[in-house]
């Protein structure tokens, strides 16, 4: 097996999981997963982003942003938390479950961006590759790389992050804290619920 077919069957895995895990607390019926000691990958440390959308909009997103937890207790957990969790949203219920997809994202480490000013920031930043965590004082907050598409630009993705944190889009100050990781992401498709890699 290849890289690229085993990155495709850990993430099919990884989607089944957080699937299951939902499915377990709304208490719908759900296949048991094979799961056996020989994935070791699933108990090493991992970092998670589970994102549910609903007919083409964002129905929930719960993740973590440092590997703490083993990999499977990350997915199980910010799948859960996506469903029933995400203050933007009502509850999934049981009924809902049918008509939403599940993406997965894997997070690699964080890595600090140097800047001198906001403006050498944004040259910084990495369109459709960087995920951005955006920090001041008690002010913090994400984007997964994937937002990208919503908000194609530097300028635009910084001052939505801001403004996700609480803060004027604006805003401006020197203690400003940024970082970046990327990621390995799979989802389901609309109809198939096969997985998609990218």
């Amino acid at each position: 097996m290849n890289s690229m077919e085993q990155c495709n069957e850990r993430g099919e895995l990884l989607l089944k999981i957080a699937r299951q895990a939902i499915q377990q607390a709304l208490h719908v019926p759900a296949d048991p997963l094979a799961l056996d000691n020989e994935q070791i990958w699933l108990q090493q440390p991992g970092a998670t982003f589970v994102t549910l959308t609903q007919h083409g909009e964002l129905r929930g997103c719960i993740g973590s942003l440092q590997a703490c937890d083993p990999l499977l207790d990350d997915v199980r957990s910010n799948a859960i938390s996506a469903a029933l969790c995400d203050s933007r949203f009502t509850p999934l219920s049981a009924d809902e479950l049918d008509s939403v997809q599940i993406e997965v994202s894997l997070l690699s480490g964080v890595e600090a961006i140097k800047f001198t000013s906001e403006a050498d920031a944004l040259t910084k930043l990495r369109p459709n590759v960087d995920g951005v965590i955006f920090e001041y004082g008690a002010y913090r907050s994400t984007f997964l790389p994937q937002v990208w598409e919503k908000l194609p630009t530097p300028i635009l993705f910084l001052a939505n992050l801001k403004s996700k944190a609480g803060l004027a889009e604006d805003f401006w100050d020197d203690d400003i804290r940024l970082s970046r990781y990327t990621v390995s992401k799979w989802r389901e498709t609309e109809r198939a619920r096969k997985v998609v890699y990218g």
